[in-house]
């Protein structure tokens, strides 16, 4: 069944908003977010339209979209009024929820609610090979790319986004105010070539291109300063040379520690060719920091007491900045609105709930990985191994951080999820372990992953 001018316009849409979020600053801006919003609500009505004409939709089957939706409508629980507050300060008639921001859980609500959409949409969408190969190459390409831009960008601009945006040089990077940010995008737009060439799925005369792509992409990952990018891109080569071993005995595991040692050798060599001896110093620099908001020892213990205080049912989703203040031991004088740990901060903000959610999540994504990485055929199951190494990255680097609360990490992660969903079917374009034997015939839709419906 060919491709209907709806399911082209909303595939290239999505593309294209992977881009543009990251280059807008990582979409963390009320404007960008807006259109973040207006762009997917408009992707799913081209996926409807595409269903209607076509009489068929893929679905997600992994469950992962139903898992975030549950996010979402736990969110909205959150803000139910149950009766009134007792008056306090001279207030009465407060109601009384779960959430102690009921305006900041319903904006989380609504995040969840979106990415389950885009999630959705993008499973809608790969629907074919070709399509898979095509998120690939753009993923690549744009990091490339991105990461060419930010490296000139530090020694041009490095107080400057785009030359106009001022900025603390010292946290900055990229497009991304926050480096740890721009770290955690690159461990993604990393891990798809990286995903090939550690299952020996790049073409001969395609693998210097890669491996070019790769080094710079790590260049500008260490270049950032971030300890925890650092971390979890350490992480990200041992998953992928474990779960690329097979069979081989000591001698495949000995090539893949060079394998390894020489590309992490290669990155670091880079980075001081490039940036000098500030580009490693950096990092330790910032282990010294003295700013309270990012003093993690300190957040995590307040964090702790958040979580007994408020269990069963967590602070409310987006609340941790209200709901951690009461808690602080000390001044209160710097506002704290992130755990920098995902998983403490899933905890606070949603307690036993939250915990079911995300443990359900992490469940599925791990199931995800081993269906994608048994995969029949050679590139695509390389492609699963590549999706699934930036999303063990992402899951390494928040229990650091909070990158998957700024748009562009979570556009991007949920793009990977899109991927290994896909990837795991078989397609009527297939062809046997050939990545470039996919332009020679027209694709047609999957009956592995296409839900039917009569009009």
């Amino acid at each position: 069944m060919r491709s209907t001018l709806a399911q082209k316009t909303a595939f290239a849409f999505l593309l294209g908003l992977a881009g543009f979020i990251t280059l807008a600053y990582g979409g963390v801006h009320q404007p960008i977010i807006v259109v973040y919003y207006a762009a997917i609500a408009l992707v799913i009505v081209l996926v409807a339209v595409d269903a209607f004409r076509s009489g068929s939709i893929a679905v997600d089957n992994s469950y992962v979209s139903v898992v975030i939706l549950a996010a979402a409508i736990y969110g909205l629980i959150q803000v139910i009024p149950f009766g009134e507050a007792a008056a306090a300060s001279g207030l009465a008639g407060v109601p009384a929820t779960i959430s102690l921001d009921p305006f900041a859980t319903k904006q989380s609500a609504l995040n969840f609610f979106a990415l389950f959409l885009l999630l959705t949409a993008f499973v809608a969408v790969l629907d074919k090979n070709k399509r898979i190969h095509k998120v690939v190459i753009a993923i690549t390409v744009f990091g490339f790319a991105y990461a060419f831009f930010a490296i000139l960008q530090s020694f041009l601009s490095p107080g400057k986004i785009y030359g106009i945006y001022e900025v603390n040089a010292q946290t900055s990077f990229g497009s991304f105010v926050n480096r740890h940010n721009f770290a955690a995008f690159m461990e993604m737009a990393i891990a798809l070539p990286l995903g090939l060439l550690f299952a020996g799925a790049v073409e001969r005369d395609k693998k210097l291109l890669y491996i070019t792509a790769v080094t710079l992409m790590g260049v500008a990952l260490l270049l950032s300063g971030s300890r925890g990018g650092l971390v979890a891109f350490v992480a990200q080569l041992v998953f992928l040379a474990l779960v690329t071993l097979g069979k081989g005995g000591g001698k495949k595991l000995a090539l893949r520690i060079a394998l390894v040692v020489l590309l992490f050798g290669a990155i670091v060599g880079g980075s001081i060719f490039v940036g000098g001896e500030s580009s490693l110093t950096r990092i330790a620099e910032t282990a010294t920091s003295d700013n309270i908001t990012s003093d993690r020892s300190h957040i995590w213990g307040v964090t702790l007491k958040m979580i007994a205080a408020n269990m069963p049912f967590g602070a409310g989703f987006g609340a941790y900045g209200v709901a951690y203040t009461p808690h602080d031991s000390l001044t209160g004088l710097e506002r704290v609105e992130q755990a920098h740990n995902d998983y403490l901060q899933v905890l606070s903000d949603a307690g036993l709930p939250g915990l079911i959610i995300g443990g359900a999540f992490l469940f599925l994504i791990f199931r995800l990985a081993r269906q994608g990485m048994s995969a029949g055929n050679q590139w695509r199951r390389a492609v699963s191994i590549g999706a699934a190494s930036g999303i063990f990255a992402i899951l390494v680097h928040s229990i650091f951080d909070f990158v998957l609360h700024i748009t562009a990490i979570s556009v991007t992660f949920v793009m990977l999820i899109a991927v290994l969903i896909a990837a795991k079917e078989s397609y009527d374009d297939d062809f046997p372990d050939d990545p470039a034997a996919h332009h020679r015939h027209r694709p047609r839709r999957s009956k592995g992953k296409i839900a039917s419906f009569r009009k």
